[in-house]
C-alpha cells in the first residue's frame, strides 16, 4: 500500500529524518524545511534565506523538538514548536555540505563537505573543535556510532571509507573500496587484475544499533557491510543490491540479532535486506600469507552473499534521494524521498 505526502514541498526532497515523537523533517531543494504529523500532514514550513539546498537533517538525541539541519555551507537549528525561524545558525564550512549527523550526547555535530572535510561543532561552545581532513574528493556521508559519543565513520567519492576518534584529527582505520572491489572481481572472474568500469564511489553509510557493524552503499551497486573491532575494521559482508549505484542505506529498527537494512538506488528500486546473524557471523581463518588471507575472506563473503535475502523489493520508479524507516500510527513503513515534491509513503505491514 502506498499513499503520497503532498502540499509540504514545491521542489525536490532531498533529505528525511524522524523524531521520537514521531514528527517527520523534510528538507529540499530552493531552502524548504517542513515538518509534518506521523499521519502525513505538514504542519509547518519555512524558507532558509539564500535558498540553498537542505541537504541533511537530523533531529537531537536528547531534545525532541530540536532540529538540525545543513543548507549551503550553514547549519541552522530549529524548535519544532516554534517552527517559523531558525534559533541560531553556524557558517562551519566553506563548500557545500552534504551530510550531517550528531552524538548520542547532543554534544558534538560533525558535517561533511564537497572539499573532503568533516567539520566537527562544539554544540556547547558553538565553535568547530575538529577539522578532519584526509578525504581527497567529496565527503559524501558521516555519522556517530551509537554508544561511541566520540567516535565516527565517514565515506566519499574518493572510493575510502574511514574510522575517526575525536581526541585525534587522522584517521584510526581507513578503507579504499576500489581495492576491495578489485580483489572481489578478481576472484569472481579468476582473472589477473583488471581496470573497473564502475568505480565503488561510496555515495551512504548507516551504522547499527549496537555500533560496531556499519554499511556502505556505492555506485557500482554493491553493499559492504563492515565490523568495527577496536580501532580498526574490516570487510564482513558484500552483495549486490542494485542494477546503478546504491544512492541510501539505512538500518532499521532495532531487534536483537536481526539486522533489517533498507536501500534505495539510482535504479529506482527500494528494498529491505535481511543481514541477520548467518550471514554476519564472524568466522576464524588459518594465519598465511595475507593475500591468502585476504583470498579466503573474499571466498568466504561470496559463499555467504546469496544468503543475505530480500524480504522486500519494489519499484519505486525514480532515483531515491533519501530513505526512511519508521513506525508511524502503529504501521511499520518506509519514506522515499525523490526528485519529485512529495514523499512516497510504504507500508511494510509484519517483518
Amino acid at each position: 500500500m502506498t499513499s503520497k505526502w503532498d502540499s509540504g514541498h514545491s521542489c525536490a526532497v532531498l533529505s528525511l529524518a524522524i523524531s521520537e515523537q514521531r514528527i517527520v523533517a523534510s528538507g529540499a531543494e530552493c531552502g524548504e524545511l517542513t515538518i509534518w504529523s506521523e499521519q502525513g500532514h505538514p504542519i509547518g514550513k519555512l524558507n532558509f534565506h539564500g535558498e540553498d539546498d537542505v541537504t541533511g537533517i537530523v533531529f537531537s538525541p536528547a531534545s525532541p523538538t530540536k532540529l538540525y539541519a545543513s543548507h549551503g555551507e550553514t547549519v541552522s537549528v530549529m524548535d519544532t514548536r516554534v517552527f517559523t525561524k531558525p534559533v541560531e545558525s553556524f557558517s562551519i564550512s566553506k563548500e557545500e555540505i552534504n551530510c550531517i549527523s550528531v552524538n548520542e550526547l547532543d554534544s558534538l555535530l560533525a558535517a561533511a563537505d564537497d572539499s573532503g572535510a568533516v567539520k566537527v561543532l562544539d554544540l556547547q561552545t558553538k565553535n568547530v573543535c575538529r577539522t578532519l581532513q584526509r578525504h581527497t574528493n567529496i565527503c559524501s556521508a558521516v555519522a556517530f556510532r551509537p554508544s561511541r559519543p566520540q567516535s565516527l565513520v565517514s565515506c566519499g567519492l574518493d572510493m575510502q571509507v574511514m574510522l575517526w576518534n575525536m581526541q585525534k584529527t587522522r584517521p584510526l582505520w581507513i578503507t579504499n573500496l576500489q581495492h576491495l572491489a578489485q580483489d572481489e572481481e578478481d576472484m569472481e572472474n579468476h582473472q589477473s587484475p583488471g581496470q573497473l568500469f564502475n568505480p565503488p564511489l561510496a555515495h551512504s553509510l548507516s551504522v547499527s544499533s549496537c555500533g560496531n557493524v556499519f554499511c556502505c552503499g556505492a555506485e557500482d551497486g554493491k553493499i559492504r557491510l563492515f565490523r568495527i573491532s577496536g580501532t580498526r575494521f574490516e570487510e564482513e559482508l558484500c552483495f549486490k543490491a542494485h542494477t546503478q549505484g546504491v544512492s541510501q542505506v539505512s538500518f532499521f529498527g532495532q531487534n536483537p540479532g536481526k539486522n533489517l537494512l533498507l536501500s534505495g538506488g539510482n535504479d529506482g528500486r527500494v528494498c529491505l535486506w535481511d543481514i541477520g546473524k548467518d550471514t554476519t557471523q564472524p568466522q576464524k581463518q588459518k594465519r598465511n600469507s595475507r593475500r591468502s588471507s585476504s583470498n579466503a575472506k573474499i571466498r568466504q563473503m561470496a559463499e555467504v552473499a546469496p544468503k543475505v535475502s530480500s524480504k522486500l523489493s519494489f519499484e519505486h520508479g525514480e532515483k531515491v534521494n533519501w530513505i526512511l524507516g519508521a513506525e508511524l500510527q502503529g504501521n511499520k513503513v518506509v519514506l522515499v524521498a525523490d526528485p519529485s515534491s512529495s514523499i512516497s509513503m510504504y507500508q511494510l505491514g509484519e517483518l
